[in-house]
């Protein structure tokens, strides 16, 4: 299949990659926009790996109030310096993070975050709902690993389904910017506020 100008201009706006970088993926992708951007996310999240260790110090604290004033969220996301704190992409970023906090109310940024004895009063609950349905003892152990990684999901920012896109996780989302803009990205912490709330 033949790549269109159209097809890398597409893709070049999607994901912010350099244009030969876009071709190649077209190229291996024969021509399949959806299967280039994957191909293209895999090459970021090596390079967002890279970039992973180092140090996030800058950024912006970015505060979102729900319409009637009855919901708000704080968030500080960090990166490694202040020109891109100032620019418009990372400030969409800070700002749909905020969304997802509002909408999806986690209780922790990232796995690491969740307190053990939490987990393990997780498990316990899973298993003696486990074995009151009767399954059997081989296989609980598996179905827990399955119902805690469904439980990161519910509570953990960085592991919950994009409120935009979901088929995206939060996590991704962030990658995709680390390879755009260059820089480690850091949700630091947040604060979600209800009136009326403990």
């Amino acid at each position: 299949m033949d790549i269109t100008i159209e097809m890398i201009k597409e893709l070049r706006e999607r994901t912010g990659a350099g244009v030969m970088e876009v071709k190649k993926a077209l190229e291996e992708a024969g021509g399949d926009i959806e299967k280039a951007v994957i191909i293209l996310r895999e090459k970021g999240v090596v390079k967002a790996a890279k970039k992973a260790s180092r140090v996030a110090k800058e950024g912006v604290i970015e505060a979102y109030v729900h319409t009637g004033e009855k919901l708000g969220v704080l968030v500080e996301v960090n990166c490694e310096t202040d020109f891109v704190a100032r620019t418009d992409e990372f400030k969409k970023l800070a700002k749909d993070i905020a969304l997802q906090i509002a909408g999806m109310n986690p209780l922790y940024v990232s796995k690491e975050d969740v307190p053990p004895e939490v987990i393990e009063r997780e498990r316990e609950i899973y298993r003696t709902q486990l074995k009151n349905e009767g399954k059997p003892e081989a296989v609980i152990e598996k179905i827990i690993d399955g119902k805690i990684e469904k439980f990161y999901e519910e509570v953990c920012l960085l592991e919950q389904p994009f409120v935009r896109n979901p088929e995206v996780k939060v996590k991704d989302l962030i990658t995709e910017e680390i390879a755009k803009l260059g820089e480690n990205i850091v949700v630091r912490r947040f604060s979600r506020f209800v009136v009326g709330e403990e």
